[in-house]
């Protein structure tokens, strides 16, 4: 009669991208996983995101290439207006991202979750609607309590619960520790497109604000999009949502173009999300038996349109470097793989800021004159940072009787 080794029980705290990535990856190294969100179900629809550079080897490991090249927006154009809402340029945005037309892709980012979750439901526990409450850690596993009721003990804990993630704050302590903020602050939210805007993205600028309408399709609904410089976070609204409206409505309360449409949709949306930009850098990802992936580790903001690439490959990098080793070997071998791919990402921070948000009017005419260049130069090369790393093979993972991680 063959024994057979019990599986290791870990916990991956989030939904999103890194999480259902890692519970993929990690049922296939030998692991029994559970994963818990907040959320009453898997969030669809979204803001458009990017998949580049080393990630789509991920997802086409995965097997969910196809299905995403067929959600594939094709977004054909960036138009870049003035204040008085004249065009500045319209170039392919390629040309501003660094992306490479015909092979990285751009899809809604609940196409992304819900490709990722059809490829882990029947292989892993998910407990929707529910959260980790306590987390308490020994030298036999980690004994942890959920908001919803009950309580479990699992060999490993991961974070994947974003930016601001619980598990961080209960393992690692206060985010301010890890939170570099950038200097501005966004809105988003849907709005009627009565604007005829199709397959295309229309930006308007004014020293440190930013306005732009993100027409995915011929979809009824466009994505708003409200940026503005603000030197110190706004700490007393981000747990504030009206507090978030009146903010932005009195930094854009005298701007022209379409803002006035724009505030009102916004006063009237159910589902605006607002946030500092900003990154989260650690010293370390892990901690005994708890390692953090995908934004709650290292958010890159979206000015490097990074975010949903890292949180891919980290995954793919954490669940790799644990096959076939104890978790405290397989956690500094992640992070020995993948911290330079991470650094090179966040360091594109700059570029992005420059380009998208000048915050003085020297800059943004310098910027313009840039733009306008643009559109008589070929499309810009792929940046490297979105290939910096070649995913390693990973072997499947091969339980020894007897031993847990």
């Amino acid at each position: 009669m063959t024994s057979t080794a019990p599986k290791s029980r870990v916990l991956i705290s989030g939904a999103g991208i890194a999480g259902p990535t890692l519970a993929y990856w990690l049922t296939r190294h030998g692991y029994a996983v559970t994963v818990v969100e907040r959320a009453p179900a898997v969030r669809s629809g979204g803001y458009p995101i990017d998949v580049r550079g080393t990630a789509l080897e991920v997802v086409r490991r995965m097997g969910i290439l196809p299905r995403l090249r067929d959600a594939h927006l094709d977004l054909r154009r960036l138009t870049f207006l003035d204040r008085n809402g004249a065009e500045v340029a319209s170039v392919h945005p390629h040309a501003v991202t660094g992306g490479v037309e015909g092979r990285d892709l751009e899809v809604r980012r609940g196409d992304l979750t819900d490709a990722l979750y059809s490829a882990v439901r029947d292989d892993v526990e998910v407990r929707f609607d529910d959260s980790i409450d306590t987390l308490v850690q020994s030298g036999d596993g980690v004994d942890v309590t959920f908001r919803g009721g009950g309580q479990r003990t699992f060999d490993l804990v991961f974070g994947a619960d974003g930016t601001h993630s619980r598990t961080r704050e209960l393992v690692f302590g206060s985010e301010t520790q890890f939170h570099r903020y950038l200097g501005y602050c966004f809105a988003v939210f849907p709005m009627r497109n009565t604007f005829g805007l199709s397959h295309e993205t229309v930006m308007w600028n004014t020293p440190g604000r930013a306005a732009a309408l993100y027409a995915v399709g011929e979809d009824e609904e466009v994505h708003a999009f409200l940026n503005f410089d603000q030197p110190e976070p706004p700490f007393d609204v981000f747990a504030n949502r009206e507090a978030q409206r009146e903010l932005v409505a009195s930094v854009f309360a005298d701007a022209g173009w379409e803002v006035p449409a724009m505030l009102t949709a916004m006063h009237e949306a159910d589902d605006v999300f607002f946030d500092g930009v900003s990154q989260i850098r650690m010293p370390r990802w892990h901690s005994g038996r708890v390692a953090l992936a995908g934004d709650a580790a290292y958010a890159p903001s979206f000015l490097t349109g990074q975010g949903s690439s890292l949180a891919l490959v980290g995954a793919y990098m954490l669940a790799g470097s644990l096959a076939g080793r104890d978790h405290t070997a397989g956690f500094a071998a992640y992070e020995d793989g993948t911290r330079e791919f991470v650094a090179v990402n966040q360091g594109l921070v700059g570029e992005g800021g420059a380009t998208l948000f000048p915050t003085t009017a020297q800059a943004l005419d310098q910027r313009n004159d840039r733009l306008r260049k643009l559109v008589a130069m070929p499309a810009a090369e792929p940046r490297p940072a979105h290939s910096a790393l070649t995913l390693p093979d990973f072997m499947p993972r091969r339980p020894v009787a007897g031993r847990r991680c």
